[in-house]
């Protein structure tokens, strides 16, 4: 079978995205610790990241993204691996996606009148393989050459595995986005931008926007969706109204779940005023998102909760919006 993006907007009007792969591999005891994060439970658990993506499924989640974000060439070569078995490692993420998704699909999602899901090919920013904090900043200093040369081959891989769209998240600079899309268009592979973002209007490295979506939406045939990902929850509903107005690609967006990490007691909290993720979701919706997940610390609860939200929305004369040609 053959997922398709317009399909699911089609049928179920928003599409519902899954959560964090960090966090759920951390409760089935996976050690994310070292510079590779989740990249090294491809050589290390396999069968953990294919239970993360088969408890999504079985949550509500109409698509899915692939262990693949921390996977890298360079990532997995300082690691000790060769550079074949990085390019199989990158390839065995789609791999185990598609694994899981035909048994879930087997043993229940044909039956229960789902869509088929949608399989995203995780694509990490630079800033993720340098493992220092620099995916929420940007600016890296490094040339567009350095840049082409560390998303081309990964971008290749994740294709001819067969993932259904390419998924550029976590992006924190306009200039590398437009990269990783030229890249893209050329291979003639659909994909996804999603910025990682510092308040309601601008991008970790400063641009406003609005200003990246009109940017991305001339000339980027392949490009099905803009959206933002790994930012504060309470940004996401201003940032949607802001690529709405200037941009009539989808909108998806998966906010991390909100609570803040005390490195001293190494315990997470929830910072007054924040909403649960249902009440998120129905507010990302509300302002024009059509799809809703979750980033970081997000686990199978919030996926349920975007369900919910989905259906509260639709239930209650929710309208989408309507995309041809996506």
């Amino acid at each position: 079978m053959k997922a398709s993006l317009s399909e699911i907007l089609e049928k179920n009007k928003i599409m519902v995205i899954d959560g964090s792969m960090s966090t759920a591999l951390e409760r089935l005891g996976a050690d994310n610790s070292s510079s590779l994060w989740t990249a090294a439970a491809l050589a290390d658990n396999p069968e953990l990241v294919k239970q993360v993506h088969l408890d999504y499924f079985r949550t509500g989640a109409d698509c899915g993204i692939t262990c693949s974000y921390q996977a890298t060439i360079p990532g997995l070569t300082e690691h000790g691996y060769s550079h074949e078995e990085a390019e199989k490692l990158i390839a065995d993420s789609v791999r185990l996606f598609k694994e899981t998704r035909d048994e879930w699909w087997e043993e229940e999602g044909r039956d229960s009148g789902r869509p088929y899901p949608l399989c995203l090919a995780g694509v990490g920013p630079y800033g993720a393989f340098l493992a220092d904090g620099s995916e929420y900043v940007g600016n890296y200093g490094v040339s567009d050459e350095v840049l082409d040369e560390f998303h081309r081959r990964r971008l290749v891989i994740l294709k001819e595995a067969g993932a259904d769209i390419m998924l550029i998240e976590t992006q924190p600079s306009l200039n590398e986005a437009l990269i990783a899309a030229s890249i893209c268009e050329e291979l003639g592979a659909d994909y996804w931008i999603s910025f990682s973002c510092r308040d309601g209007f601008r991008i970790n490295e400063g641009d406003m926007i609005r200003d990246c979506a009109k940017a991305l939406s001339e000339n980027h045939p392949h490009l099905k969706m803009i959206g933002v990902n790994c930012s504060k929850p309470e940004y996401i509903s201003s940032l949607v109204h802001e690529i709405r107005s200037a941009t009539n690609i989808p909108v998806g967006v998966y906010p991390n779940s909100g609570l803040i990490y005390d490195a001293v007691s190494k315990t997470w909290t929830e910072p007054e005023g924040m909403l649960d993720f249902e009440s998120y979701a129905l507010d990302y919706m509300k302002a024009g998102a059509v799809a809703v997940g979750g980033c970081c610390t997000t686990d199978v609860d919030h996926v349920r909760q975007t369900a919910r939200a989905r259906d509260r929305f639709l239930s209650s004369g929710g309208r989408t919006i309507t995309y041809k040609g996506y």
